[in-house]
């Protein structure tokens, strides 16, 4: 099914704003609606819209880059992407998942926080995720941990997801003590992220962490994540890890 919708992105002055700022116009109805690049509910409930503007507008490229380092790390240690069961972080729509797929894991499951990003990746890849999970992963029952559990990950992927409060580091946290030890972590950062002046919790978990005993780095790709509204490569860090020992629950607290 193709189907184009008819965008719009705002005067120059509306360059000036961050990422988790940002907007467009979609004309509708007779009319201009504006949403932001962080309305993820509303873009989900729109068919191809969010590849429309992401990857075919904006050019991202982050679920091959990502999923082809992972790719590349594990045959660098006589392993496969084949052989995961893989919990796919802020899966959305399924683009990452959708790469994954196409590169023969053995397990994938979905998770998101939003109704509309499952309901979206069902629409539109229906054969993708084994699973799909909308739940708080800061604040998980007590049966859906239990069942996530029942999975025995052995990777966490998340890509254009992390930062921005979209997944806060309690949750990235859960997330990762979620997959055995031994197990691959696989995900993407703004650049800015690593920079020892960024001062915002997130960026602070992921440097401690990098520097930890819990996890071993074995990839850190600087890579253009997309363009911006006004064609400026966005820069991200994609990072390949393995887990080498289980994260304190209380980890964020010390």
């Amino acid at each position: 099914m193709n189907i184009a919708h008819r965008l719009k992105f705002p005067a120059a002055r509306g360059h000036d704003l961050g990422q988790d700022e940002a907007y467009f116009y979609i004309h509708e109805g007779g009319e201009d609606v504006c949403v932001r690049f962080h309305d993820y509910d509303e873009i989900y409930k729109r068919p191809k819209l969010y590849e429309q503007l992401f990857y075919d507008r904006l050019q991202c490229s982050s679920p091959e880059v990502v999923g082809r380092i992972l790719a590349e790390a594990m045959a660098d240690n006589g392993a496969s992407l084949s052989e995961l069961r893989v919990l796919d972080l802020g899966a959305g729509n399924g683009m990452m998942g959708e790469e994954l797929k196409t590169r023969g894991v053995a397990r994938l499951v979905g998770a998101d926080i939003i109704p509309e990003a499952r309901d979206a990746a069902y629409r539109d890849r229906p054969h993708v995720y084994d699973d799909y999970y909308v739940a708080d992963f800061g604040a998980l029952d007590e049966s859906t941990r239990e069942e996530l559990e029942s999975w025995h990950f052995d990777c966490l992927t998340s890509v254009a997801a992390l930062g921005f409060g979209d997944i806060p580091p309690h949750v990235f946290l859960a997330a990762m003590r979620l997959v055995k030890d031994d197990g691959w972590l696989a995900f993407n950062i703004k650049e800015t992220f690593l920079d020892h002046d960024e001062t915002s919790g997130f960026s602070r978990f992921i440097r401690e962490l990098i520097f930890s005993k819990y996890i071993d780095v074995h990839h850190l790709l600087r890579y253009r994540h997309r363009l911006s509204m006004e064609g400026v490569p966005l820069y991200y860090y994609a990072l390949i890890a393995r887990k080498k020992a289980q994260i304190p629950a209380d980890y964020l607290k010390r």
